[in-house]
């Protein structure tokens, strides 16, 4: 760490932690943990912070994946498919990461994320399907829209820049394969590590994570994300519904911020 101030690699870790916690619950965790990243480490290629943001976070989204694996209601056959692509997916993103322009993305980004946050205010019963019961099976059809968009999709999306995936993957599942938030938002977690593990192999080849910071974030994400997953499965649906919406408008204002003020 002689790279970094003690203050500054506290204060990382303190964000390590609540991002842990909100992308346990819903996903986004990336719009805290990465700019928190790219402020504390202000001499380095925006490439360390996109390399350490993903091996800070695959520990987190770990764990939250096995508490929901353990308790909530999931189709592991899906999930692992879904995950398989989503790694390779993002592994092909992340080696166009320095390549492409962020800035070009933005607006794109905030008008789908305004949809999001539309459509689940004016489709108050969204992801509401009560998780004792058997859910509705979606046709092969839509099943193979879900693989595409959600493990292909989605998972370029994350190697390539990252913040607002889990959230794109609950929105994504609950619409597509008509899920329960919680039963999403579980199912989107063991995506997540795919997307994680896919990105973070193609940043730790190019040596663009900061491995004397990595370990001490971690241990704090993880936290972050076990206290998160245990409070998502106690709430329930609501709780998650309402943690998506905040994430959601805060996405888009961080993304407006970036794009026009910074």
């Amino acid at each position: 760490m002689s790279d970094i101030s003690l203050t500054a690699a506290v204060l990382l870790c303190v964000a390590a932690a609540l991002a842990g916690w909100i992308d346990a619950v819903v996903g986004g965790g990336g719009l805290l943990l990465l700019p928190a990243l790219l402020i504390g480490l202000p001499d380095s290629s925006p490439t360390y912070a996109l390399g350490t943001n993903k091996a800070v976070a695959v520990t987190g989204t770990s764990i939250a994946a096995v508490t929901y694996a353990r308790k909530a209601p999931l189709d592991r056959r899906l999930a692992l498919r879904l995950g398989g692509l989503a790694l390779l997916a993002a592994a092909g993103g992340a080696l166009f990461a320095s390549a492409v322009s962020k800035e070009a993305l933005q607006p794109l980004i905030m008008v789908v994320l305004l949809g999001v946050a539309g459509f689940v205010v004016l489709r108050p019963r969204f992801g509401l399907t009560p998780d004792g019961t058997a859910p509705r099976v979606p046709s092969r059809r839509r099943t193979l829209g879900a693989l595409l968009l959600i493990g292909v999709g989605i998972g370029f999306y994350d190697g390539l820049i990252g913040p607002g995936t889990g959230t794109f993957l609950v929105i994504g599942l609950v619409g597509l394969l008509h899920m329960s938030m919680l039963r999403a938002t579980a199912t989107a977690k063991i995506v997540n590590v795919g997307t994680n593990l896919g990105a973070l192999a193609v940043f730790a080849a190019h040596g663009t994570v900061l491995w004397q910071l990595a370990p001490a974030m971690a241990v704090f994400n993880m936290a972050g994300a076990w206290t998160g997953a245990r409070m998502a499965l106690t709430r329930g649906n609501t709780f998650i519904r309402a943690v998506l919406l905040t994430v959601v408008t805060a996405l888009v204002a961080r993304l407006a911020y970036d794009q026009w003020l910074s």
